[in-house]
């Protein structure tokens, strides 16, 4: 009886050994959770980041969270270094350039499998809806993010007599209004386009194009580069552009430092960096386009929230990155420092004010026009911009001809893509 007694006992000690291993082994489902972190930003952001994981861990008293931040170029090299020896944090902050690398390589986790009751994706703003996707599986939630759009100063305008920018503009209105403003002024009618790889990649997207494909190949055609660059000699003989030296000669500030010029093609959110070099205010309008209805523009997200594909607590990190883009008073400590927000919840919260407002306004005017973000660019896209713009300068400087810039071109580029 005593040995019988002392086998339940035993059984029993089993049993409930066996429950707790079976705990250990699942930390996100029980008990307290530990997350690492890890972002790039200055001194400002993370002090903003410790009140916003301060509210955090107040709703979620389980749940301790590991801060760790660097400046942007620290952060990739340590987080190379961090993925590729198998310890990266559980949550990190992850560029739109990197994402598909990052996924290729397996060193992310799909959030879809904690959408719902751990990571709200409801309230995103229409042109967020599905960005971060790769390959049907969902590796990063945007925080924050901006669209194309075009710079001008009215008061330059109004000098030269000429309408301000409007919907429905087509790239001949830009191109002639260019040029009546540089005869009628002291200021060049803007900066040359096709300089920059975003304002070919806004016009494929009005043809229908695409700048790469599905697979990360280039999405365009010598034929369509071609004529692009052709358009900017153009501009170049005609006089209307600010000169590719000038240009050089006064960075790192804009051409509409002293009236320079009088329009600029660009991602939004560099308003509050053009405002402050201007005395008279500047206005956004949409792009430019021939294909009426069509602008071609998207909300590319500034940055996204991604989760380690090795990480213990999969609920516990879609929960963090759900609180830092949904929680309203997250979104009134953080205003617009990680960009405009991507919901709705947090936008309204955040206050914004000058040219922040601004830029809220212009995307609540054209929010309806707004298509889908292309998928995450390949690896090798950041290398192709750069040579893109080495290119088009030496093309500008009128060092080679249209056919030796697209030959160097797609030779290069087709280089970085495949390698």
């Amino acid at each position: 009886m005593k040995r019988f007694r002392m086998l339940v006992a035993g059984t029993t000690v089993l049993a409930c050994l066996g429950v707790l291993l079976a705990g250990c082994g699942d930390d996100s489902e029980s008990g307290p959770a530990t997350l690492r972190y890890s972002w790039w930003g200055n001194a400002e952001r993370a002090d903003l980041m410790k009140q916003a994981i301060a509210l955090f861990e107040s709703k979620h008293p389980d749940v301790t969270v590991t801060p760790s931040f660097q400046e942007y170029e620290a952060y990739w090299q340590k987080m190379a270094t961090e993925t590729a020896g198998g310890n990266a944090p559980d949550v990190l902050q992850m560029d739109f350039s990197y994402l598909r690398e990052y996924a290729d390589r397996g060193v992310l986790y799909d959030l879809k499998k904690q959408t719902g009751a751990n990571l709200i994706l409801d309230d995103l703003l229409a042109g967020f809806q599905g960005a971060g996707e790769v390959d049907g599986a969902l590796y990063g939630v945007p925080v924050g993010g901006n669209t194309w759009s075009m710079y001008y100063n009215p008061a330059i305008f109004a000098r030269a007599g000429v309408p301000t920018p409007a919907a429905g503009w087509s790239w001949q209105d830009y191109r002639d209004t260019m040029a009546r403003i540089t005869e009628a002024t002291e200021s060049y009618g803007g900066g040359n386009y096709t300089g920059i790889i975003y304002n070919l990649e806004v016009r494929l997207r009005q043809q229908g194009g695409q700048l790469f494909t599905p697979d990360g190949r280039l999405g365009f055609t010598r034929e369509q580069l071609h004529a692009f660059w052709t358009e900017g000699q153009e501009l170049i003989r005609a006089g209307v552009v600010l000169p590719v030296d000038k240009a050089v000669q006064i960075k790192p500030r804009s051409g509409f430092a002293d009236d320079l010029i009088a329009s600029e093609l660009g991602w939004d959110n560099f308003l509050v960096r053009y405002a402050a070099e201007v005395t008279t205010p500047l206005k956004l309008a949409p792009v430019p386009t021939d294909n009426p209805g069509q602008l071609g523009q998207y909300l590319k997200p500034a940055m996204l929230l991604s989760a380690s594909s090795r990480t213990e607590h999969p609920e516990e990190a879609a929960k963090l990155i759900s609180f830092l883009i949904n929680d309203p008073e997250a979104g009134r400590i953080f205003g617009a420092n990680r960009g405009l927000p991507a919901t709705n919840a947090q936008r309204a919260a955040a206050h914004l004010e000058g040219p922040l407002a601004e830029v809220a306004a212009y995307e609540q005017s054209i929010a309806d026009q707004l298509t889908k973000a292309p998928p995450a660019p390949p690896k090798g896209a950041g290398s192709v911009e750069a040579t893109f713009i080495r290119i088009s300068e030496e093309l500008h400087y009128g060092r080679i001809s249209v056919d030796r810039a697209v030959d160097q071109f797609f030779a290069d580029a087709e280089q970085k893509l495949g390698s």
